[in-house]
């Protein structure tokens, strides 16, 4: 109570880590969406082909989860991406059954051409940082996905 006989409210709380999170996630993508749409391709599309870059020759299946989209999105995003020559799907060698995924030299374009927009984006996002916080950031979300990856949920 104050002085006036009226209640005070409860003082707010900062938000949740995960709200942070995830409100970091959507400022994210949203301007993910707007740098990427001259190039013709989605944020989702575009995660699919850093995945490739960085591990060429996936299933279908590997890259959606990579990707952190289900398999059923992800065959939708590779019809896209093949269709844009961006991506070439091939008979696993090893196994005929299975059907690979890798980037095209156009795949690889693409992605030089739009390098610069994409680091200029996480520049932004960490400029009120230091060196050591952006590593101690890195390390702390890193580790955070590994437990999230290794506990079965409650």
């Amino acid at each position: 109570m104050t002085g006036t006989g009226t209640t005070t409210p409860p003082s707010r709380t900062a938000p949740s880590l995960l709200y942070a999170i995830k409100q970091v996630e959507l400022a994210i993508r949203a301007q993910l969406d707007d740098l990427l749409k001259p190039a013709g391709v989605t944020t989702a599309q575009y995660t699919a082909l850093t995945v490739l870059d960085r591990r060429d020759g996936l299933t279908t299946a590997e890259l959606a989860r990579n990707s952190f989209v289900t398999p059923q999105t992800m065959a939708d995003l590779v019809t896209a991406l093949e269709r844009g020559e961006l991506i070439d799907r091939h008979p696993d060698p090893a196994h005929r059954r299975r059907t690979l995924i890798k980037l095209t030299p156009r795949g690889r374009t693409l992605l030089a051409d739009v390098d610069d927009l994409v680091r200029g984006l996480e520049e932004r996002m960490l400029a009120d940082l230091d060196r050591g916080e952006r590593s101690t950031l890195r390390d702390a979300l890193n580790r955070c996905r590994a437990a999230l990856a290794t506990s079965p949920p409650q």
